[in-house]
């Protein structure tokens, strides 16, 4: 069988897949959808493969070989696949499941573990070109997106080969070792904790302070996914002065706005998770900095409505927290007149029609922070 012929084979088992998926959930006479034509095939997918890639660099996974081979079918022909397979009984179509299991052990098609491994092997190579090296991470940054892959390649001892990344010399292998890691570490504890062992955290924290905004801004991310909640990263954060850090990106109106962004997110981040675990011995003492604070409160007269509603939401936040003082949001930090100057800036772009449905949204959300602070100093 020719390779071509075998990749149309896999599509059509790939139906069938999802035909036997569909009849064993249903009960009763069921109503069976239209097959879906290419163009929405390959939509659905997500992803965007480049032909001469994948032909002369082989699948790096069942999918990428599957949605290569969606993209090279003829729409007709897989149509008719999908309207044949639906027609088929329970027990063709677990035969034909099975022939598809025994195909893809012919394609002999490499594990996710197997995958990583080489990746990380290529890494652990000092010889490795540096476009060879950006590959091998661009790899583990999909890789490494299920939970299970993750703690695997934690397992394996290739989080501390991509953790040593961080400090190569070239700024684009820095930048992915930070994003593999902040994918990886994204909501699993796991993960999160052997990272922290390592003591990358601590070099994350520099490397916000980037020349490259590409660099800082997924350095930034990685901080955010080690620390959300997860009190033995905030611990850490705060001991290596992640939270100067912050006020630093949020102070500096010279930076790229994802950056600040990214920054003042995090804190309302952080005042959530201090609101919502009040068995913590006292709030920390960050969130009665002053100029930590005015750092915060500044950026709600900055003029882009995403970094002022996200500034916003964090100051809401800390207005519910015990240890905030309302006259030093009012007297150093100039909340008071800052909501006043945002309420013009807001008025003025409701008059674009193309920012009014979002500003009118802010001007919501001020309104209510505007409520809390008012009762906060007692004027209500």
């Amino acid at each position: 069988m020719n390779f071509f012929r075998c990749l149309t084979l896999l599509v059509v088992m790939a139906l069938v897949s999802g035909t036997i998926a569909e009849k064993a959930n249903s009960s009763g006479g069921m109503v069976w959808s239209s097959a879906r034509d290419e163009a929405e095939l390959v939509e659905d997918s997500g992803l965007v493969i480049g032909e001469q890639d994948q032909i002369d660099g082989g699948f790096s996974s069942l999918d990428g070989m599957l949605h290569w081979a969606i993209g090279h079918s003829d729409p007709a022909t897989l149509k008719e696949a999908a309207k044949d397979a639906q027609k088929m009984s329970m027990d063709e179509l677990q035969k034909r499941q099975v022939e598809l299991k025994e195909l893809v052990e012919k394609l002999n098609m490499p594990s996710d573990g197997k995958l990583m491994k080489i990746a990380v092997s290529d890494l652990n190579n000092a010889s490795l070109s540096l476009e060879d090296r950006h590959r091998a991470l661009h790899e583990l940054l999909i890789l490494v997106e299920p939970i299970d892959n993750a703690n695997d390649l934690s397992k394996s001892g290739g989080l501390k080969v991509v953790a040593g990344e961080l400090n190569h010399s070239d700024s684009e292998v820095r930048k992915l070792a930070a994003w593999v890691i902040g994918k990886a570490s994204q909501n699993n504890p796991f993960v999160q904790a052997q990272v922290l062992e390592l003591g990358a955290l601590t070099t994350l924290i520099k490397m916000v302070n980037s020349s490259s905004t590409e660099e800082a801004v997924k350095a930034l991310f990685a901080v955010s996914a080690l620390v959300r909640n997860n009190v033995a990263g905030q611990d850490m954060f705060y001991a290596s002065r992640g939270y100067i850090m912050l006020q630093d990106v949020m102070s500096n109106g010279s930076l790229d706005i994802k950056l600040r962004r990214k920054a003042v997110f995090l804190v309302g981040d952080l005042a959530e998770f201090q609101l919502q675990n009040t068995d913590r011995k006292a709030e920390l003492p960050i969130f009665s900095d002053r100029l930590f604070l005015k750092s915060v409160v500044d950026l709600i007269v900055v003029l882009d409505l995403d970094l002022q509603e996200k500034a916003l939401t964090a100051i809401n936040t800390l207005l519910q927290l015990k240890s905030i003082e309302p006259l030093i949001l009012r007297d150093f930090c100039g909340l008071e007149g800052a909501l006043q100057r945002m309420k013009l800036q807001l008025k003025e772009s409701m008059e674009d029609e193309d920012k009014r449905d979002y500003a009118a949204d802010v001007e919501t959300l001020r309104g209510e922070v505007e409520l809390i602070f008012r009762k906060k100093l007692g004027l209500l």
